[in-house]
């Protein structure tokens, strides 16, 4: 869905002349505070999600699915590549910017219309999940659907959501390229 989903929300915009700024595209005031924001959540995220969060869901302290990128430079190389433009630009585009925007128009812009869209849109986002990474992908992405959709709903751009995703994924890549997702795992919960 990322990359694909992205191109094809890309050519509805322009079909349907729906302006960037209605999917969350809006400059923010200031790009370096929009960076540091995404950076620190994107990392923060990643690490109580792999020391407390999936713990407590019983998950396998090594992420199987990537495991292949463990202490393999090219391997890191090209899936951080991947999950940067899949992840952080692709998903972000479709579930935040698209299914927003889709969905405000049908449910509304009050609190509980966004509060709406958030739960729908971190639940599709977690079944995409579930294909590649299996129940515990999915599990893990209904948390982060719920936090960046919630940052996107409060804020109503795209920039911090995205780049959190883009920095959460290469978090976990680096963990993972170094061993030290057992480790993180098990910080809290020996």
């Amino acid at each position: 869905m990322g990359l694909i989903g992205a191109a094809l929300v890309l050519v509805w915009m322009q079909l349907s002349r729906t302006p960037w700024r209605e999917l969350g595209f809006v400059r923010p005031k200031s790009w370096i505070g929009t960076v540091a924001a995404g950076v620190a959540l994107g990392v923060a995220l990643k690490i109580v999600m792999k020391a407390l969060v999936m713990p407590l869901f019983g998950a396998d302290p090594v992420n199987h699915v990537y495991h292949y990128v463990a202490g393999n430079p090219v391997a890191l190389a090209g899936t951080a590549l991947t999950v940067i433009v899949i992840g952080g630009f692709g998903e972000e585009t479709v579930y935040r910017g698209f299914l927003f925007e889709r969905l405000g128009k049908v449910l509304g812009s009050g609190a509980v219309a966004k509060t709406c869209i958030v739960l729908i849109t971190s639940g599709l986002f977690a079944i995409s999940h579930l294909y590649d990474q299996g129940i515990p992908g999915a599990e893990q992405a209904v948390f982060t659907g719920l936090i960046f959709g919630s940052v996107f709903a409060v804020i109503g751009k795209i920039w911090i959501p995205m780049i959190a995703h883009a920095v959460f994924d290469l978090t976990a890549l680096a963990l993972i390229y170094w061993n030290l997702e057992p480790n993180i795992a098990h910080f809290i919960f020996k």
